[in-house]
């Protein structure tokens, strides 16, 4: 009983020591006020008295409960607020600015010159009268606008007058605005976004190509998601270990092997008439014209150059149709610092002077023989190299995607027949030339990302069509797909998706080699 008698004595204390306010806060039940809508609110109410009235003593819990309000509570005090606010406010006034405002946007979203309709969309706003908020929210807002939207569809009272400027409003938020500050195009500001995150990696791969001693470790680290193609040239020739780590050593270097590759070239290329080497320059002749882009085609001699001297110098293997195709990604990259042109269908590689082709022509052959000493047994006698990756290929696609694979076997569509080209060329005849780049840039920063990590690709590559695959139900069909995948319009992202499932393929196969077995 004691208790109950303190509880008593609690209620019974003074207001001012008590939690709580009578003021209006404006929180989740209450709004701003607006007066283009609650216009049709707005009730007769006696005057609330100016002069203080002497405080109730507080008896009991209900008294005080009725007395305080606060952030969250929904009681009568809206049609009060209403009544304050319609004393000092004149409608008819409100409704001709508003109208005012909402016909010159009209006349604004008319003009159909876009410099003229930015011209009028910076104009100042026509002032209201002193002491009224109309509800118009800059260009940029558009929360107003839908607050708008959503209290007109809630205000079923509201006469049909009040009604038309209310809908006219609402198309507000669908012109063109600008704003000053920035961008309110998500595309263009996901895109500046980009060209940050872009410039940042930039500085990060200049800082370490510049120092004396480039850590090629952490060089790869950075080059596995992609290199930005201003430091691409430099960083595939420390990749493929063409040039030394050490800054001081690097032009002696260059120096040294274009000089050596000039006397290749002076000591075997007129032996290409010979009747012994024919039968290679001959194919290499053919195979030449077939490679892309189409810009390269007008430079032959150079890659009949490339593709000779190595073969002469690598009798083990000769040269092997699918060779060629090696060629233009590093000559692509190389001579992508002296032209201006982003597509290289379009570039003009006869505008380059003389003397920078002889170098880049050196470094292109010095690459290509550091990439093929790799995955030479691919093109010796048989190409025991690609047979052995396809049949690994088979049992990897077994074990990871039964379905696919079962389908294949059903319709006798052997491995061979379609992926036997995906490792001669290492995927060049299915991808568009610029994947192709993107993907080697992580191929020379995994170690034997192009004799080991490839088979990895390829398995993740058929995977990525199991759909279409299984939607084919003729052998000749199946086929045609496989030797023609839809990826013309592929770009960084599909390459960067490709190589994170390749990723993990190879992180649960290639140290567990019994895995590929049942």
């Amino acid at each position: 009983m004691a208790s109950d008698g303190a509880r008593k004595q609690f209620w019974k204390r003074s207001t001012s020591k008590v939690p709580g306010s009578i003021q209006h806060v404006y929180g989740a039940q209450h709004p701003p006020f607006d007066p283009l809508l609650h216009s049709t609110l707005l009730r007769s109410v006696p005057k609330v008295p100016t002069t203080p009235l002497k405080a109730k003593k507080v008896s009991t819990f209900q008294e005080f409960e009725s007395n305080t309000s606060d952030a969250w509570d929904a009681g009568e005090d809206d049609d009060e607020l209403l009544a304050m606010a319609a004393e000092s406010l004149n409608t008819d006034v409100v409704m001709e600015t508003a109208h005012r405002v909402l016909r010159d946007h009209s006349q604004r979203r008319g003009q159909a010159a876009l410099p003229e309709r930015l011209a009028s969309e910076l104009e100042p706003e026509p002032e209201p009268e002193p002491g009224l908020e109309l509800p118009t929210a800059p260009s940029g807002d558009l929360r107003l606008v839908k607050s708008v939207s959503e209290s007109h569809t809630s205000c079923a009272a509201e006469s049909a007058s009040d009604t038309v400027p209310l809908q006219r409003s609402q198309s507000l938020p669908h012109s063109a605005t600008v704003t000053l500050g920035g961008t309110s195009d998500p595309s263009t500001l996901g895109s500046s976004v980009l060209s940050e995150r872009e410039a940042s990696r930039l500085d990060k791969f200049r800082q370490l190509l510049a120092g004396p001693n480039t850590d090629l470790e952490e060089l790869r680290k950075l080059s596995w998601s992609g290199i930005p193609k201003p430091v691409r040239p430099m960083t595939w020739k420390l990749l493929s270990g063409y040039l030394p780590a050490n800054v001081d050593r690097r032009p002696a270097t260059l120096q040294r092997k274009q000089k050596e590759y000039f006397a290749f070239i002076e000591h075997y290329y007129d032996s290409r008439n010979d009747e012994v080497h024919q039968d290679t320059y001959r194919q290499i002749h053919i195979d030449i014209p077939r490679m892309s882009p189409e810009a390269l085609i007008l430079q032959p001699k150079i890659f009949e150059r490339i593709l000779f001297i190595w073969a002469i110098r690598h009798p083990a293997s000769g040269y092997v149709q699918g060779i060629n195709d090696l060629v233009t990604p590093f000559f692509v990259v190389f001579i992508c610092e002296h032209i201006e042109e982003e597509d290289m269908d379009t570039a003009d590689v006869s505008s380059v002077p003389a003397e920078v082709l002889r170098n880049i022509e050196a470094d292109t052959y010095w690459c290509v023989s550091k990439l093929l000493d790799g995955i030479q047994d691919n093109y010796t006698f048989a190409q025991p190299g690609i047979q052995v990756k396809v049949k690994l290929l088979e049992e990897l696609v077994s074990r990871i995607d039964e379905s696919v694979h079962r389908h294949l076997d059903q319709h006798e569509v052997r491995y061979l027949q379609f992926a036997f080209r995906w490792m001669n060329n290492l995927l060049m005849r299915e991808l568009p030339l610029r994947c192709t780049i993107r993907l080697w840039d992580t191929y020379q920063s995994e170690p034997d990302g192009f004799s080991h990590f490839h088979m990895y690709v390829c398995a993740a590559f058929l995977v990525r069509w199991r759909k279409e695959i299984l939607e084919e139900r003729d052998f000749q069909e199946l086929l045609l797909f496989l030797q023609n995948l839809p990826t013309a319009h592929w770009g960084d992202e599909d390459v960067s998706l490709l190589l994170a499932e390749a990723y993990r393929l190879k992180f649960a196969f290639a140290d567990a080699p019994n895995h590929y077995k049942k």
